[in-house]
């Protein structure tokens, strides 16, 4: 939304906007109440989500949170409550481009720089199957494609 408002306003650049062009507004603001029960349901649940998805993460494969030796489910649950409210803004605000262009793409970086995409990839995969549990299908639609993002770019390639 964000991203289309700033195109959308310099597009213009002086003139009104065409019927056409505010369209995405329309369907923003139609959409605006699931989107912000669906962030609202998501803020509420965020300890059981990742709770959840690091049971079944550990019950997969205990060594996914393991780096030899030395237990990253810390760093690993910083990043996943990082991820997940940064995904649920960007449902909320309806701007996805802006959430790759501003955290996505460099966290893919780190991640890559550790090799931590197989458990990136179980990570966010687990997330969706969690995340669904606690919203309507309807809900669940307007954040799955931004989960889903999340495990293609972050997981493996």
């Amino acid at each position: 939304m964000l991203t289309q408002l700033r195109q959308l306003s310099l597009a213009a650049d002086g003139r009104y906007l065409r019927d056409e062009e505010m369209q995405f507004m329309e369907a923003y603001l139609a959409s605006f109440e699931l989107r912000l029960s669906a962030y609202r349901k998501i803020q509420a649940a965020e300890a059981q989500i990742v709770g959840e998805v690091e049971a079944k993460l550990r019950a997969l494969d205990p060594y996914l949170l393991m780096r030899g030796i030395e237990d990253f489910s810390n760093k690993w649950k910083a990043d996943t409550v990082r991820v997940l409210r940064l995904s649920a803004l960007a449902m909320l605000l309806d701007d996805e481009q802006r959430y790759k262009e501003r955290f996505l793409y460099w966290f893919q970086t780190l991640m890559r720089a550790f090799r931590t995409q197989r458990s990136c990839e179980a990570t966010y995969r687990l997330l969706q199957e969690v995340i669904a549990k606690y919203l309507t299908p309807a809900e669940f639609a307007l954040i799955q494609p931004i989960l889903e993002t999340n495990r293609t770019l972050l997981g493996l390639s």
